[in-house]
């Protein structure tokens, strides 16, 4: 029986908190409009309190409340029944009561909740100052206008409380701002004893006093609204207040700058989540904490009855905090994990950059080197068909092609070892530069027997001329290779390769073949692409190698009967 009228209490709570809300003011009237002293006035505050209690915006219905929780509530209700026959007493729960419902207003956005909560507002400043305050001046003579309409008039507020407000499905929970709470309560305050005081020393009837009080407030309100925010170029006590309240995060704010130099100095996402989690332990109220990460856990401080627990990007962490933390401080702390966790995901994406960069250096060179170990066999294929196709009168000529070729075979096969052997070093950077003569006859005689037309123009001067070989090695042997390829198809494919010494060497090759598709065109250059017969790089590597020497290789020409590639200095 107890338990379905205890699910039937927290489902009013629930569903109609303004009933609660007019319930307790209700309970209150019938304890202060015809007494403190009347027979009835105890029972009615017990009412009060239990109502009370089920209304408060401290703590929620399902929450279990501490020994320390209960004690407070059961001194604080016993002392408000033990002491309830002083009317200042109840002064002094009115003012709580106007300070917990005035604080309660700030957080609620729908209209008819905050009507209800202003008129029980109304109710309890009417009471307060109609009533509860004549008697703790000494008047006991009220009228009989006053009397009926405290009595019986007042009533009509709470009702209209419980006429206010509408069922809702769960209740909303409002955080009470305790800074808005404090300041209608001091100014309860303020009106009662300044009423008291100014009724002392002018010796006025109570009206007199209330309505001085309340101009000499309203003056003081008027003053420090402008002082808040002026116009006259000072910077206003809301300037002042914002400082000093900034200043309460100190802790906060050093810790955000260690977190920043550490994130500046340790490179490994593991030990910087260590070092950051430890240097938290320096704030005044951690105590300790605990933490799991994929890359792994630790401990740090110690432990205590009082610990939050926060997740953040695959990180779980448990604080120990040496009291209970408020809702603010809570959110303040999980905003600082979340970027602690940033910090750390960031940490986490530089490793991951590093690495897929150490792969991509890796691939890349794999790539240079199997086209230059590529290129090189094609070369003693070509050498391999001329010795096979030749006769004994050709052995003269065979041999000098043989003396040749074969030396800067194994030269070239030499510098691809040596690129194996030092892989970071920079390959623009250690390519020898060869006469751009030498080079170009070297070519031809390379390519003798392929049928390609060479031709070379603007040789002016060209015993000066030196070029980087590998470059130029490179280069042709890819765009050559592809042609002949591309040839195995189109059967009447007639290749051109020109050379000139301008800009520092200008390499032309092209073919009288189909144009290539305009997607490979567009990336043929810049980026790997699909490739039947290779790896798809050859041209990209030979690109970023061009690009590194100073010198840039460009399909200048892409139409059907001319497709033209060229490599030529970039200045």
């Amino acid at each position: 029986m107890s338990g379905k009228i205890s699910m039937m209490v927290q489902r009013l709570g629930s569903e109609r908190p303004h009933w609660l809300l007019a319930g307790m003011l209700l309970s209150l009237h019938m304890a202060l409009a015809w007494g403190v002293v009347a027979w009835w006035s105890s029972a009615a505050l017990l009412v009060h309190l239990g109502l009370f209690l089920l209304w408060q915006p401290m703590w929620r219905g399902e929450r279990k409340l501490s020994l320390n929780h209960v004690s407070l509530v059961l001194l604080g209700g016993s002392a408000l029944l033990l002491f309830w026959y002083s009317w200042w007493v109840a002064t002094l729960w009115l003012g709580i009561l106007v300070g917990l419902i005035g604080g309660d207003v700030v957080g609620m956005t729908e209209r008819r909740q905050r009507i209800g909560h202003l008129l029980a507002l109304l109710y309890l400043l009417s009471i307060l100052l109609l009533w509860v305050v004549p008697h703790l001046f000494g008047e006991s003579q009220v009228n009989a206008g006053m009397l009926l309409m405290v009595r019986y008039g007042l009533v009509v507020v709470p009702l209209l409380v419980a006429a206010s407000g509408t069922r809702q499905k769960a209740k909303t929970v409002y955080a009470v701002d305790f800074f808005y709470s404090l300041m209608l309560f001091l100014l309860v305050v303020v009106l009662v004893l300044g009423s008291f005081a100014v009724r002392v020393i002018s010796q006025s009837n109570y009206p007199m006093a209330l309505a001085q009080t309340l101009m000499g407030i309203a003056g003081v309100l008027f003053v420090l609204s402008w002082l808040w925010n002026p116009h006259g170029g000072f910077a206003g006590v809301g300037q002042l207040m914002s400082r000093y309240l900034l200043s309460v995060g100190l802790p906060f704010e050093r810790w955000l700058r260690n977190l920043a130099a550490l994130a500046e100095q340790e490179r490994n996402a593991a030990s910087f989540l260590r070092l950051a989690l430890e240097d938290i332990a320096a704030l005044p109220w951690v105590a300790g904490g605990r933490w799991q990460a994929p890359g792994g856990s630790g401990e740090f401080g110690a432990t205590s009855k009082h610990l939050v627990e926060f997740t953040f990007h695959q990180v779980h962490l448990v604080l120990y905090t040496r009291w209970a933390l408020s809702p603010a401080l809570i959110l303040h702390v999980k905003l600082l994990t979340q970027l602690l966790g940033h910090f750390y995901e960031a940490k986490q994406r530089e490793q991951e950059q590093k690495y897929n960069a150490y792969t991509q250096a890796i691939y890349e060179t794999g790539a240079r080197l199997t086209h230059d170990v590529k290129n090189l066999l094609q070369s003693m294929k070509t050498l391999c068909a001329a010795v096979e196709s030749s006769d004994a009168g050709q052995a003269q000529a065979l041999q000098t092609l043989m003396q040749r070729q074969l030396p800067q075979i194994v030269q070239r096969l030499q510098l691809t070892l040596d690129k194996l052997k030092s892989p970071n070093v920079n390959a623009a950077e250690s390519i020898e530069r060869i006469s751009a003569r030498s080079w170009w006859e070297a070519l031809q005689e390379r390519y003798e027997g392929e049928a390609l037309e060479f031709a070379a123009y603007g040789m002016a001067g060209d015993a000066h001329v030196h070029l980087p070989g590998e470059l130029f090695d490179s280069v042709a042997d890819n765009l050559l290779q592809n042609a002949l390829e591309k040839r195995k198809v189109e059967r009447e494919l007639a290749i051109r390769v020109g050379f000139s010494c301008e800009g520092g060497g200008r390499l032309t090759v092209c073919d009288d073949g189909s144009a290539l598709d305009d997607d490979l065109a567009s990336h043929v250059l810049t980026l790997p692409v699909k490739s039947d017969n290779g790896l798809g790089v050859g041209l990209y590597q030979v690109g970023r190698l061009a690009s590194q020497a100073g010198y840039r290789l460009a399909l200048t020409s892409n139409q059907a009967g001319r497709v033209c590639f060229e490599l030529i200095g970039s200045t």
